[in-house]
């Protein structure tokens, strides 16, 4: 084998982690389970305010502490970082105190639920990034890449929309009431388009929504919410949620299309799943849904992944991967930024702001908001 002189012993060893995961519900413990089966992870905490649902995490994954108090965590001599999976209004006490720690920060989406908030975190400083794990699925980071190198020309426009069924819209309200399927799902998208359409800033917002379903189910909330939104260099986005499909839809997440118009090439992406169909008499579980099973199933349409032959496969693995393997190696990692995820925070409550007001909203909004 032909080695370049100097080049040998140059590889550096990677760097050991001490891992605090906060937070032991559906996706804290896939993200804890991941990081135990990391080689570079040489100490892993578990901390929830429920503190049997973190004990038995922690016996699970044979962790090596667990506590029902978040800090406690945190703050533990041998904890270099912290991956934050409370829910969304728990988000800004755990990672202020983390980076406030001098740790590294995964925080799942959204940064925080108001721009105060985000701004707050930003100004902690430190080594922050946010769990969009729609980069992570397999077209979306192909498709960056047909950008990066050209192959699009400069990108025009874009339309993206996403479905889900309402089992999971009353979950989601059910376990916070205050969330939306903007806020809950179209930020994944708004988040995409941006990182695809990078270098440039959202200006001016339009939205309509209506409603039905979950207003019948006691919840005054838009089943379905269309926005447009335009970019600093006059190109146009379409964007699209419903949270109402029936029931027993058989998308076990987000079913979605993505199509990218530039000046030399245009993207069709289809993320429907329906190339995948099963139909079982035994029934098909949820991965986000105690419980919930279908009979009719569009097969790798759950949002985080799918569990196959013992592992954990998607993207929420992969950008889980990707993080430990940039703090271990210094690796670059395509994880959203601490900025980047404000930016998409802002567009999020435009569309909310512009939908409910019916009026055009025009960023950046007020520090207030």
């Amino acid at each position: 084998m032909f080695v370049t002189e100097g080049a040998r012993n140059t590889r550096a060893e990677p760097r050991r982690i001490g891992l605090a995961v906060v937070g032991s519900g559906r996706i804290g413990s896939l993200r804890a389970r991941l990081a135990a089966e990391h080689p570079a992870v040489g100490f892993l905490a578990v901390a929830d305010r429920d503190g049997v649902a973190a004990r038995e995490l922690a016996d699970d994954i044979n962790a090596d502490l667990w506590s029902d108090d978040n800090t406690e965590a945190i703050t533990h001599p041998d904890v270099s970082a912290v991956i934050v999976s409370t829910s969304e209004g728990e988000h800004v006490e755990a990672v202020l105190g983390a980076l406030a720690a001098g740790k590294s920060v995964l925080v799942e989406k959204p940064l925080a639920l108001t721009l105060p908030d985000a701004d707050r975190i930003l100004d902690a400083g430190g080594d922050l990034h946010v769990g969009y794990s729609r980069r992570f699925r397999r077209r979306y980071h192909v498709a960056k890449e047909q950008i990066v190198q050209g192959r699009m020309g400069r990108l025009l426009g874009a339309a993206a929309r996403v479905y889900n069924s309402r089992s999971q819209a009353l979950a989601m309200l059910g376990r916070n009431p205050d969330a939306t399927p903007v806020v809950d799902a179209l930020t994944y998208y708004v988040d995409l388009v941006n990182w695809l359409f990078e270098g440039r800033s959202v200006v001016e917002v339009r939205a309509i929504g209506s409603r039905g379903v979950l207003t019948e189910a006691g919840y005054e909330r838009d089943d379905i919410t269309w926005a447009l939104l335009t970019y600093d260099d006059g190109a146009a986005v379409n964007l699209g949620v419903s949270y109402a499909l029936p029931e027993k839809y058989p998308a076990r997440g987000h079913a979605a299309r993505v199509e990218l118009i530039g000046t030399d090439g245009v993207m069709l992406l289809d993320d429907d799943h329906t190339d995948q169909v099963m139909y079982s008499n035994v029934g098909v579980p949820h991965v986000y849904l105690p419980g919930d099973e279908v009979n009719a199933v569009f097969l790798s349409s759950g949002t985080p992944g799918d569990w196959a032959l013992g592992d954990f496969i998607g993207p929420l693995a992969a950008e889980t991967r990707a993080w430990l393997d940039h703090l271990a190696t210094g690796r670059p990692c395509h994880l959203a930024t601490g900025p980047e995820a404000r930016a998409t925070l802002e567009v999020t409550l435009a569309i909310e702001q512009a939908a409910s007001s019916g009026a055009t909203v025009t960023l950046p909004l007020d520090g207030a908001q």
